[in-house]
């Protein structure tokens, strides 16, 4: 029989707030968390939006020493993963370490301290680099001192699946615990590339939405979408064997039921054009958990605002829930808090653990123009109510990953 898996803890920081409950609330008021971008280093760039982290101090979870050796992603992840272990409860001097683990992801890592390392090696010289420019910015760090911090000796995992890792990473911490091999998982996602470098790369590959007006820069679903905008943030969610958590009396915040995943193997970047790939994951988590597609009251969907990815999802949502897909609340909270990349899976489905508790779907907001090729309940404007137990948050990244975690109300 396999063991069931629950959420005892969560934590948030990103555009629209700095822990749950605000990011929360700003999320269902419609709050957008996009501004104009101050030029890097006096240069005009195409791209003049961003959703940055706000009035953020690292301070308040680490020292200041601590704070100047780690990279912005390291930071945010350690902010959020104290928020998420101080509302579980979980005390690790009572617990068998060895059975608490860590799947952290980051799409890309510490990309502030590559662009600040690479400026100095050419102006001093490449042997005058930080000697912790290596550690403060591979990719596994903020599992890595996430776990130091926690006291977590068990597995320590960092997946890098591009936009997909936090779906993807909290979907492996939940077969870790549902087939046993911990009681006890710290999993998530944290990014940081609101950086010249950052949105230049996304700039030239024609990603990224060019927009003035940052209410309708972000406009998932919407027939003027052009691209999406670049947020900044961390996810973390403490998750356990339920019984596990019943029997120290935590309370249980909600239930990962199911977990599925595929690859369009398809294209480096675009994915298959009939949502095919995207399908298979949904109806893979749906299965999972062992309930039909007519169960499902809201997806919280991947919906980044580039015309061919939200195109394809709405397909794909067709294709894997059949006629129940016009009956379904569907809407995009990066309208709001913009693209996170490898965050934005982990931040998606605490707002969608949030969406269950309440009954209510957050809206995508600054939507004006209807697309016929997305023609779904996208939630426009404003939060919706909906009925069911279970909800799904859905993530697409670079090189045809697919993730998708459905989730049940407790």
């Amino acid at each position: 029989m396999k063991r069931r898996v629950v959420i005892t803890g969560m934590g948030a920081i990103c555009a629209i707030g700095n822990n749950v409950e605000d990011v929360w609330s700003n999320a269902e008021k419609g709050v957008c968390g996009i501004e104009t971008l101050e030029p890097f280093s006096g240069r005009e760039m195409k791209v003049t939006v961003a959703a940055p982290v706000k009035k953020f101090d690292p301070t308040a979870f680490m020292d200041k020493m601590e704070a100047r050796r780690s990279s912005r992603f390291t930071q945010l992840a350690i902010g959020a993963a104290t928020q998420a272990i101080e509302q579980s409860g979980i005390e690790i001097e009572k617990e068998n370490p060895s059975r608490c683990g860590v799947n952290i992801s980051s799409g890309i890592g510490g990309l502030d301290v590559i662009e600040a390392e690479h400026y100095r090696g050419i102006e001093k010289g490449f042997d005058r680099v930080s000697p912790l420019f290596v550690p403060s910015s591979i990719t596994n760090m903020a599992a890595g001192l996430v776990a130091i911090r926690l006291g977590f000796k068990g597995s320590c995992t960092c997946v890098v699946t591009a936009c997909a890792s936090s779906t993807n990473a909290i979907g492996e911490a939940f077969r870790s615990i549902r087939d046993g091999y911990a009681e006890v998982m710290a999993t998530g996602g944290a990014e940081s590339c609101i950086t010249e470098f950052g949105i230049g790369g996304f700039t030239a590959m024609r990603a990224l939405s060019q927009a003035k007006d940052p209410m309708r820069a972000s406009i998932p679903f919407d027939k003027e979408r052009e691209g999406f905008v670049m947020g900044e943030g961390a996810g973390i969610l403490i998750l356990e064997e339920r019984e596990h958590a019943l029997a120290r009396g935590a309370k249980i915040l909600g239930e990962i039921a199911g977990y599925g995943v595929s690859c369009d193997a398809n294209h480096m970047t675009a994915p298959l054009e009939d949502g095919s790939g995207a399908a298979l994951a949904m109806s893979s988590a749906i299965e999972d958990a062992g309930i039909e597609p007519w169960e499902i009251g809201y997806i919280n969907a991947h919906g980044t605002g580039t015309p061919m990815n939200d195109r394809c999802e709405t397909l794909a949502v067709k294709t894997a829930f059949g006629d129940h897909a016009r009956k379904l609340a569907i809407s995009s909270t990066k309208s709001m808090m913009g693209h996170t990349l490898g965050a934005s899976g982990a931040l998606e489905t605490i707002l969608t653990v949030k969406a269950l508790e309440n009954s209510i779907a957050p809206p995508t907001i600054g939507y004006r123009e209807y697309d016929e090729d997305c023609d779904l309940n996208i939630v426009p404007g404003k939060s919706q109510g909906f009925e069911g137990e279970y909800a799904m948050s859905n993530s697409l990244g670079f090189g045809g990953h697919n993730g998708s975690i459905v989730l049940k109300k407790v």
